[in-house]
């Protein structure tokens, strides 16, 4: 390993950066004008001297170990301070520093995440990388190094292999809402769904399926106007169609506080949970600290890790 004496070749960290941004040897060679056998020679001379192997072989293709997702961040640091030192002399704005890359679910709602990020969404040395996907996308992502800590509405499975940590943010209680009405009918759950038209998640969200076993028991077969598997476009119906949508009232609070939705009736037993799910690291990005601590201090609770089979 690098001793307190070594001094590190930034000719090696160059070259390094530019095999991870290309995605190969022969891409990088290419840009640099070298050949491809002593760019090979330099990647395992910084490796050596780093201590860590920076790259593993799969499918044929080069790809980032922890170790080498924590070099790229430092190395694109470095020569991003080189920029912003041309930048200052020049008068020109300086760059990020910080890099933090947030995965979240399609599901979850767009104000939950902009809350979460709060802490850091004004900061000028940090540069936000979000990613929306499937749980199974972010998570491979997650495992790559590719992201840093994923948002997601269920807790994630740990076993030997994955190693990785559901800490629960929040929880919110499910309500039922719509475009106000001229009735002054008050709204009797679950009766009144024998009729009325339904907005909902998707068969895959943990709240649709603790719902339809509340209707399911008390024998009501709904009328489904539409399932959605994105908050955003579930906000969007309810503003658009004479039915009532099953959401956390975190996903409507502005339409809500403005009174276009209004609440018909909150459903009972059912909650949305909050998660952000992180890897277990050697080198983990410390923003992820920051941010999860401020959201369960939010909370007012002391929330340990949840290692959940849901």
């Amino acid at each position: 390993m690098l001793s307190s004496g070594s001094v590190l070749n930034y000719h090696h960290l160059r070259y390094f950066r530019a095999i991870a941004h290309e995605g190969g040897l022969t891409k990088a060679a290419a840009r640099l004008n070298i050949a491809q056998s002593a760019l090979s020679i330099q990647l395992r001379h910084l490796e050596e001297s780093l201590g860590h192997p920076l790259f593993v072989r799969k499918n044929r293709k080069l790809q980032l170990t922890e170790a080498g997702q924590l070099a790229l961040q430092y190395a694109d640091s470095i020569f991003r301070a080189g920029d912003e030192l041309v930048d200052t002399l020049l008068h020109q704005s300086p760059r990020a520093r910080q890099v933090l890359r947030v995965g979240t679910v399609a599901t979850l709602s767009r104000n939950f995440q902009w809350e979460f990020l709060k802490p850091l969404r004004s900061s000028r040395d940090v540069q936000l990388v979000l990613r929306s996907g499937t749980v199974r996308d972010l998570m491979a992502q997650l495992r790559n190094h590719e992201v840093d800590v994923v948002l997601s509405n269920q807790a994630m499975r740990r076993d030997a292999e994955t190693g990785h940590h559901s800490h629960l943010l929040a929880e919110q209680e499910i309500s039922l809402v719509s475009r106000p009405s001229a009735s002054k009918a008050e709204f009797r759950f679950p009766e009144d769904l024998r009729k009325t038209p339904l907005l909902l998640p998707s068969l895959e969200s943990e709240i649709r399926a603790s719902f339809d076993l509340i209707l399911d028991q008390a024998g009501i077969r709904p009328v489904i106007a539409a399932e959605v598997d994105d908050m955003a476009m579930l906000r969007v119906l309810a503003l658009r169609l004479r039915a009532v949508a099953l959401v956390p009232k975190v996903v409507v609070q502005d339409e809500l506080r403005s009174g276009v939705l209004v609440e018909r009736c909150r459903v009972p037993g059912v909650k949305e949970r909050f998660y952000a799910i992180t890897p277990s690291r050697t080198f983990p990005n410390l923003l992820v600290k920051t941010l999860i601590d401020h959201a369960t201090k939010e909370t007012g609770k002391k929330l340990e890790p949840q290692d959940s089979g849901g």
